[in-house]
C-alpha cells in the first residue's frame, strides 16, 4: 500500500493521554445516577443498570494483576474521524493489563456480532491504523440489536470466542444497543460486559459528562475549511450566494461551530426555528432580507449554512414528518407497489391529517418526494437525502424576483447549491481528536477490568491541556429517555440539541447582523497536525465557549 507522506509521519503521532491513564488506575465511584426523563419507565426496563454512579478515574501506584481475557469491539453507524484511535487505546490498554489477551473486531458493524464474522486485531493490524481517519479497520454498519433472538446469538458467538466484553463504539442509537444488550446480558448473567463509547460527528451525544462525542471536532474543522475556501472565491468572484448544508442529522451543532469558526452572511440554526414557530417562508424572508441590504451595498454574494435537519424543525414540517414517519411504518407494503411517485404522493395525502396533508400537497412535488423515501433503520426520515439548500435557492429566487419587479432590490442572486457531509466524516483526527480517541479506548480497557458493564466510556475537562483530563465511565440509562420509534415508544439515549441560552449560540446571536451586512469571513485553513500548539492543538469554539 502507498502512504502519503502526511500518513507516515501521522505514524509516529503519540497521542496524549491524561495522568490518570498513564500507569496505575483508581476508580472512583460518585452518586446514584438516574435518567434524564421518564425515570421510572427507564428504571423498570433496566433492572439490573440503572441507577449506577459516575466513575471517575485517579492515577494509583498500586499494582495489580490482571487475568488475560478476550474483548470484542464493533464500530456501529456513520463514520467518524478517531475510530481507529479508539481502537488502538482499546488494544493498548488491554496489553498493558496483560499481554496475552487478545481483542477481535466484528467486522461490517453490529451484524458481525449475530453472524460471528470477525477478525483478531493484533499488533500488526492495530499499528497499520494509528492516527488514521475511517472505519476501515473492520468497516460499520447500521443493523438494529433490539431482537432476543439476536441478543442470543450474539451470547453465542461471543462464548465460542471466549470473549467476556464488548466495546461498542457508536452514537446515540448504537449506544442505546449497547444499553440494551448490557441489561440483557446482566438479567442472564451471561459473564459479558458491554461498554459504549460516544461517537458521532453530528455532536449531538453529549451531557455534562460527555462533553463532545469524538468526530465533531475534526468534521467541523474539515468543513470550515471548506466553507472558508468558498467564502474566499465568493469574495473574488462576487457574484454567487453559495448555500451550504451540513451534515448533523437533527442538532444543529455542526452549523454553528462552523459558522462560529468562519463568520458566514447566514446561519441558520434549526432549534431557534423551531422555539420561534417558524414557517419555511419565514426562514427564507430571512435569508431575502440579508441579500436585499448586502446588495444596497453593491455586494451580491454570500454564504448561507443551513443545517441538514432544518426540515424536521420547522414546526408544521416537523408535525408532518412525524405522521409520515408512523404512517408509512404502518403502510410500508402498500405504499411500495404503487409505481409511480404521484400515486404514492396521493396515498399518503389522504392518510395524513387534514394540516399535515395541507402541507404536503403544497410542497413541490420533488420535495415531497424525497420525504417519502425510505427511512433509516431506527425508523427516521433520511434528512441527507432532502435537498433543502436547493427548496431555499428557488425560494429565494423567488422571492428577489418579486421584490425586484416591486421596485424594492436592484441587486443580482445567484446561488450555488453545496451539501458537506461525507467529506468530513473520514478526515485523519485532528490531534485533539487523535488524542480523545485513544483516551477513550484506554477508559474502555479500565473499566472492563474493574468489571463494569452498561458503561460509556467518558474523558472530561476537555478544554485543559491532555494530561489534566478526567477519565472515568457514565452509566448509559443516565442518558436515556422513552421516544417514539417506528410508531411505538422505545428507550433511546435523548439527543442533545443546541441550548439557546448556552455562549456558543449566544455568541452568534452577538455577531450575525454585523456578519449579514459586512464581509467578516475567517478563512480557517486545513487541520494543522504540526506547529504552535494554540494552532494544532486547539479543541472547537463550542467547548470553549460552554466552559
Amino acid at each position: 500500500m502507498i502512504k502519503s507522506p502526511l500518513q507516515i509521519a501521522r505514524e509516529k503521532y503519540v497521542p496524549k493521554v491524561p495522568v490518570s491513564l498513564k500507569g496505575g488506575v483508581k476508580v472512583v465511584e460518585g452518586n446514584k445516577t438516574e435518567s434524564v426523563a421518564d425515570q421510572a419507565e427507564i428504571a423498570k426496563m433496566f433492572p439490573n443498570t440503572y441507577g449506577m454512579p459516575v466513575l471517575s478515574f485517579e492515577a494509583s501506584d498500586e499494582k495489580k494483576d490482571y487475568p488475560a481475557i478476550n474483548v470484542g469491539v464493533i464500530l456501529s453507524g456513520g463514520q467518524a474521524p478517531g475510530g481507529h484511535n479508539v481502537i488502538s487505546g482499546l488494544f493498548d490498554g488491554l496489553k498493558s493489563q496483560n499481554s496475552d489477551s487478545k481483542l477481535y473486531g466484528f467486522l461490517g458493524g453490529p451484524s458481525g456480532l449475530t453472524d460471528n464474522e470477525y477478525q483478531e486485531l493484533t499488533s500488526d493490524v492495530i499499528d497499520h491504523y494509528r492516527n488514521t481517519g475511517g472505519f476501515d479497520i473492520i468497516g460499520s454498519g447500521r443493523t438494529k440489536l433490539e431482537e432476543e433472538a439476536q441478543f442470543d446469538q450474539t451470547l453465542e458467538n461471543c462464548k465460542k470466542l471466549g470473549i467476556s466484553a464488548l466495546v461498542i463504539i457508536g452514537g446515540d442509537d448504537s449506544n442505546t444497543n449497547a444499553a440494551v444488550l448490557a441489561e440483557y446480558f446482566a438479567a442472564k448473567d451471561a459473564g459479558v460486559q458491554v461498554i459504549g463509547v460516544p461517537k458521532t460527528i453530528d455532536g449531538d451525544l453529549k451531557t455534562d459528562m460527555i462533553e463532545t462525542s469524538f468526530g465533531f471536532d475534526t468534521a467541523c474543522k474539515v468543513y470550515s475549511e471548506l466553507i472558508g475556501n468558498i467564502q474566499r472565491d465568493a469574495n473574488s468572484a462576487k457574484k454567487y450566494y453559495h448555500f451550504i448544508k451540513l451534515m448533523g442529522r437533527s442538532a444543529s451543532h455542526i452549523a454553528l461551530e462552523c459558522a462560529l469558526q468562519t463568520q458566514p452572511n447566514v446561519a441558520i440554526v434549526s432549534e431557534e426555528v423551531e422555539a420561534k414557530n417558524m414557517t419555511l417562508d419565514q426562514v427564507v424572508d430571512q435569508i431575502v432580507d440579508v441579500v436585499v441590504k448586502r446588495a444596497e451595498n453593491d455586494e451580491n454574494f454570500g454564504t448561507v449554512l443551513i443545517p441538514e435537519g432544518l426540515v424536521e424543525f420547522i414546526p408544521a414540517m416537523k408535525a408532518l414528518i412525524a405522521e409520515l414517519n408512523d404512517m408509512l411504518a404502518k403502510y410500508e407494503d402498500e405504499v411500495n407497489a404503487l409505481e409511480s411517485n404521484k400515486e404514492r404522493r396521493e396515498f399518503v395525502a389522504e392518510k395524513l391529517s387534514a394540516d399535515s396533508s395541507d402541507v404536503f400537497t403544497k410542497l413541490p412535488n420533488s420535495f415531497a418526494n424525497q420525504l417519502l423515501l425510505d427511512r433509516d433503520p431506527h425508523g427516521n426520515v433520511q434528512v441527507s437525502m432532502i435537498d433543502t439548500e436547493k427548496l431555499l435557492i428557488d425560494m429565494v429566487k423567488a422571492k428577489v424576483k418579486k421584490l425586484k419587479k416591486e421596485g424594492k432590490f436592484n441587486g443580482k442572486f445567484k446561488g450555488q447549491a453545496h451539501f458537506f457531509g461525507y467529506e468530513g466524516r473520514c478526515a485523519a483526527p485532528s490531534n485533539f481528536d487523535a488524542d480523545y480517541t485513544y483516551s477513550l479506548g484506554n477508559t474502555a480497557a479500565v473499566l472492563i477490568a474493574d468489571g463494569k458493564t452498561g458503561y460509556m466510556a467518558s474523558v472530561r475537562n476537555l478544554t485543559a491541556p491532555a494530561e489534566e483530563w478526567v477519565a472515568g465511565g457514565v452509566p448509559v440509562t443516565m442518558l436515556m429517555n422513552m421516544e417514539r420509534r417506528h410508531g411505538a415508544m422505545k428507550p433511546v439515549i435523548q439527543k442533545a440539541l443546541v441550548k439557546l441560552d448556552d455562549k456558543p449560540y449566544q455568541t452568534l446571536v452577538e455577531n450575525r447582523t454585523a456578519w449579514a451586512q459586512n464581509t467578516q469571513y475567517v478563512y480557517p485553513g486545513p487541520i494543522q497536525y504540526f506547529g504552535p500548539s494554540e494552532v494544532c492543538d486547539q479543541t472547537t469554539k463550542t467547548l470553549q465557549l460552554e466552559k
